[in-house]
């Protein structure tokens, strides 16, 4: 074999070149009869080009990322958060699938039509090979599942890490992210709440109180993937609505998989978060409660009451029953019986007249009988919810309701189609045709014919789509109704009022940009968002330099915190980032 070393030391590179070689003078002097001819360079091409990374690149932040979110309010607001996180960064975000780099899928396991649908676009992310990243209840709760083997995944809890479990993706690994947030042993609600987020709507801010829940219904997934109650503390959500007003946000949305359950682990209560945002809600803006279960709400109604009585607080409550039959309730593992729910209704509707009440209803739980079932119907004639959510039971995995004895499929259909017919009997509404209201207008209709607003009650009212309208309180004449709406015809002289807040981020840009933010994120987030400017002045060879600084980063993060967690950990110390 040839050794690899040389005997003989050359003192100057030109040693190399022999005596009879052609000097360099020679091979010029032997072309001057030569006529270069000039070629014409597509300038803007030129650029182009070299603005444009080499094929080979994995150069993370420069991608386009598709995102997909199912489910719930709560899972549309970590939705939002990643996004907000992905832009802030450098990636783009997309709304055309097919254009997308990365899809990033965020699930939902409350029904099997969810979780295939999350299936089949995993599927169909492969067919296309897209990077893939997936994220919601659904990998949380079952990350073993063979569809999802190979994949990366961002747990429900780690959202603030998505930038890190993407640009592992982009490289080609695979990272799961799935522990919990915890502050010396004690699990906390999540993420921070001051992460930027891009909202689906700039006028309306959706805020998790707190994860998970303390009940341990025998028909939830939700539970396997979100756990136990974990709540926010009350300053940290107040400071996020003082943002998001500034932000011209009109709309707050208070969520959690239980919102009555609220700080019953850290002391505190629902009522009392609430004291606290309604002082910060500026006039014209208003908030929306979401779902509580009976058996947490019956303690405070009292309080709850008097809340919802607030001008800026909409007198709205989800109050999901799920059966009127207490013999089900009781296989449900519900906590409370059918007359613990009469109670909160009948008490708010009398303290708070008017109120919307929104309840679901679980058709076909297994054991449900024809009796158990007509007892569901009944309370739904008694009580004629204005909103009501109606599904067909279907065994989740996992869950002890999968393993009972199942009532038949065509029972179950026959009976939500049954109890949708009784829905559908009544007219909600029509008994406000000619009434004077004060709506907030929010967003446009699905057909893109109206703007949607809703009044002190949460009931939807549809407006004519004039610009001035938008985010704004306004007066209007009802003068026709439908089974989920109402039509609004604005008052001549009616002033329409604009809330004391900031003016909307424009649609796609991303809040909670703050100083800090940017301190945290470093030098290297300013290198991001002028990619394009600053490709237009440098050679291939300084976005090689670039490639080498981002190498060289990427190994000394590596060798500090271990091959488990990858790429740019740019949020905040590891103290505060437990899995």
């Amino acid at each position: 074999m040839p050794s690899a070393s040389c005997d003989t030391f050359l003192d100057d590179i030109e040693d190399i070149v022999s005596q009879e070689d052609s000097k360099p003078q020679d091979r010029h002097f032997s072309r001057k009869h030569v006529v270069p001819k000039v070629r014409r360079r597509n300038t803007q091409k030129y650029l182009q080009e070299e603005n444009r990374p080499p094929s080979d690149s994995t150069i993370p932040g420069i991608q386009k990322i598709w995102i997909r979110t199912w489910g719930c309010s709560h899972n549309n607001s970590d939705g939002e958060y990643m996004a907000g996180q992905l832009a802030a960064y450098g990636y783009k975000i997309t709304e055309n699938a097919s254009d997308a780099d990365l899809w990033l899928l965020n699930s939902c396991t409350v029904k099997n039509p969810a979780e295939d649908h999350f299936r089949n676009s995993i599927k169909k992310a492969q067919e296309e090979n897209k990077k893939i990243v997936l994220a919601g209840c659904v990998p949380q709760a079952q990350p073993r599942q063979e569809y999802l083997k190979g994949l990366s995944i961002i747990g429900v809890q780690q959202i603030d890490r998505v930038v890190e479990v993407v640009e592992e993706t982009i490289k080609g690994h695979s990272v799961r992210l799935l522990g919990q947030k915890k502050d010396n042993g004690k699990r906390l609600g999540g993420a921070r709440l001051d992460l930027p987020k891009i909202r689906k709507n700039p006028l309306i801010e959706i805020i998790s109180i707190n994860t998970g829940c303390l009940n341990a219904c025998t028909y939830c997934k939700t539970k396997h993937a979100r756990g136990n109650l974990a709540s926010y503390p009350i300053d940290e959500l107040v400071d996020r609505a003082k943002q998001s007003f500034q932000e011209g946000v009109c709309e707050i949305w208070l969520t959690s998989e239980d919102t009555g359950a609220y700080g019953r682990d850290i002391g505190s209560s629902l009522p009392a978060l609430l004291w606290k945002l309604v002082e910060v809600i500026p006039e014209g803006a208003m908030l929306r409660l979401g779902m509580t279960n009976p058996p947490y709400i019956l303690e405070h109604l009292e309080e709850m009451a008097k809340i919802l009585h607030h001008p800026r607080v909409y007198a709205f409550l989800h109050i999901p029953v799920q059966s009127a039959s207490d013999a089900v309730l009781m296989e449900m593992k519900r906590e409370y019986c059918v007359a613990d729910f009469k109670r909160v209704v009948d008490f708010l509707k009398d303290k708070v007249p008017g109120i919307t009440i929104a309840t679901d209803i679980i058709c076909g739980f297994p054991g449900e009988t024809d009796q158990d079932f007509q007892e569901t119907v009944k309370l739904v004639e008694e009580y004629k919810f204005p909103s009501l959510f109606i599904n067909q039971f279907y065994p989740r995995p996992g869950t002890p309701a999968a393993k009972m004895e199942q009532v038949p499929a065509q029972v179950k259909k026959q009976r939500t189609k049954e109890l949708s017919r009784i829905f559908h009997s009544y007219s909600p509404y029509d008994h406000k045709i000619g009434q004077r209201q004060q709506v907030l207008v929010t967003e446009e209709s699905f057909d893109s014919k109206f703007y949607v607003a809703h009044n002190r009650f949460y009931e939807q009212v549809l407006v004519p789509k004039n610009p001035i309208f938008m985010g704004k309180m306004v007066e209007v004449d009802i003068y026709e109704s439908g089974k989920h709406f109402m039509k609004g015809q604005p008052v001549s002289d009616a002033k329409v009022y604009t809330p004391s807040i900031s003016k909307p981020l424009a649609r796609g840009e991303v809040s909670g940009l703050t100083e800090e933010f940017r301190n945290r994120l470093g030098n290297h987030l300013n290198s991001v968002s002028h990619t394009s400017a600053a490709n237009q002045r440098v050679s291939a060879s300084s976005r090689m330099v670039l490639r080498l600084q981002r190498l060289h980063r990427d190994f000394a993060l590596k060798m500090s915190v271990g091959l488990a967690v990858m790429g740019n950990c740019f949020f905040w110390p590891r103290s505060t980032l437990n899995q």
